[in-house]
């Protein structure tokens, strides 16, 4: 099966793919015109990608691909409409990345709270300033919460539940796990963000999602309150998060992921958010561990040797 990863990939994971029967190449560097002249010319029957952009002129020109596999969860990035009106399947990697995409929610909770980042910053440019960074409030006895108790919501959950944190949740599905072992409480989306300290959003990019967390809805926060997105950039408007802070609406934010992202090959990032000082933020590395994508090669061999097998897609994200 003529393969084509597009972006990095575990090289355990493609000598397994070539023992399955591909024949691999990768690129790391392709995309739009290079990825589609790729994809064209060269009889690929199977593209691998990340974060690469996968467009529908893209697919309608490649007349070999039968299968797309997004080595990740989300697959915003790849158009799966017009895969579906080519006959072109499109599998997801769902939940491998979870408990890495958890840490580092957790990692910016611990950081705000003691503002780890600027207690860094000073110390490199020289500065001691105890008196300063003794001010904390602690996360023990604090609220989290969750929008959207999936499995990265629920293994957060069980983490700031360690640190003596209660937690409350809003999801259309009620998750008993969580309320019976960590004594989470599900409330709608508006209480969330009422009662919580953090407020950590682990929610899908849908029409019903997208652009949720805005000027209205920072209003219902505590001012003391910060927001953590590891899900989505576009579930937050970047513009209304600077304002809610300034404002004092809230009192801060951690993110990996943001409204207007650089792309693959851009090296600077000048949104409005990447200036606020009351703003973490991180390279969209949530899933960045040897760990996460070592589990997430696997279940893409996984996928391929399925489909190989006996046809069958699993994780089909566009049936």
């Amino acid at each position: 099966m003529k393969t084509l990863i597009a972006d990095k990939f575990e090289s355990e994971g493609i000598q397994q793919l070539e023992a399955a029967g591909c024949v691999i190449a990768q690129d790391v560097d392709l995309q739009d015109e290079s990825l589609a002249l790729a994809l064209s010319s060269n009889g690929v029957e199977l593209l691998i990608v990340r974060s690469t952009v996968v467009t529908g002129d893209m697919i309608k020109g490649a007349s070999s691909l039968k299968l797309i596999i997004r080595a990740g969860s989300g697959y915003n990035n790849i158009d799966t409409a017009a895969a579906k009106s080519c006959g072109v399947a499109v599998a997801n990697c769902p939940g491998m990345n979870a408990i890495a995409v958890a840490e580092l929610a957790m990692g910016l909770i611990l950081a705000l709270d003691r503002r780890i980042v600027d207690n860094v910053v000073d110390i490199r440019k020289g500065v001691w300033n105890k008196k300063e960074y003794s001010k904390a409030p602690g996360l023990f006895g604090r609220t989290l919460g969750v929008v959207g108790m999936g499995k990265i919501g629920h293994l957060l959950a069980e983490r700031a539940h360690a640190f003596g944190m209660k937690i409350v949740y809003s999801d259309v599905v009620p998750n008993t796990k969580a309320e019976t072992e960590l004594g989470a409480k599900r409330v709608d989306f508006d209480d969330v963000l009422k009662q919580g300290d953090y407020v950590s959003l682990h929610v899908p990019l849908l029409d019903s999602t997208r652009g949720m967390m805005n000027a209205d809805r920072f209003k219902m926060m505590k001012p003391t309150a910060k927001l953590i997105n590891c899900s989505r950039g576009e579930v937050v408007s970047s513009e209304d998060l600077v304002k809610a802070i300034e404002n004092g609406d809230i009192a801060g934010a951690g993110l990996d992921v943001y409204e207007n992202e650089p792309g693959p090959s851009d090296k600077s990032f000048a949104d409005a958010v990447a200036k606020c000082d009351r703003i973490y933020g991180t390279h969209h590395i949530g899933a960045s561990t040897d760990q996460a994508q070592m589990a997430v090669a696997d279940e893409v061999v996984r996928i391929v040797k399925q489909y190989k097998a006996n046809g069958e897609v699993l994780h089909c994200v566009n049936p």
